[in-house]
């Protein structure tokens, strides 16, 4: 009797090579950014400008008025309400006023916050500041002396702080 042997013999070739993968995966991954509302100064003044009131005769009686000069540009952002206040000045003794540079001589001044002059500007009372452009925002704020006619001759001035909030 013959014996018949069949023997099924798989060959498997490798190269060192991994088989191709046909797979393929998606994720998603988050992108945020986080912008704070604020306000810049515009080239970092430390001056925010002037009240000058000019020069007037030792006897004048004048009612001078006038607004703010080389004032300070402020950028905020869109929608941000920003405030302001000023302090007493230097010489605050029942109002505003500025002294005599060379004496104790002084003369009462007022703020406003409109060229109006209907609104105004308390010591130390905080006012929104309106703006219809946030890239050029400048501070309102607006003078007004009664010249006494009985002062001294010479230079009065006074020294004033200003402190934005948003």
């Amino acid at each position: 009797m013959k014996r018949v042997c069949c023997t099924t013999l798989a060959v498997i070739v490798g190269c060192g090579t991994p088989l191709s993968s046909l797979a393929v995966t998606s994720q998603t991954f988050q992108v945020s950014a986080t912008i704070a509302a604020g306000c810049l100064v515009v080239g970092g003044v430390s001056n925010y400008g002037s009240l000058v009131f000019g020069s007037y005769s030792s006897l004048s009686t004048s009612t001078v008025s006038v607004a703010l000069s080389g004032s300070v540009t402020l950028q905020c952002t869109p929608g941000v309400t920003l405030n302001m206040s000023v302090d007493g000045g230097l010489h605050n003794n029942s109002g505003r006023h500025m002294q005599l540079n060379s004496g104790s001589a002084q003369v009462a001044y007022q703020l406003f916050r409109d060229a109006g002059l209907s609104q105004s500007l308390g010591i130390s009372q905080s006012v929104s500041v309106a703006y219809s452009n946030a890239n050029n925002i400048t501070l309102p704020i607006y003078g007004r002396v009664q010249l006494p006619g009985n002062q001294p001759g010479g230079t009065y001035s006074d020294v004033l702080q200003v402190q934005l909030s948003w």
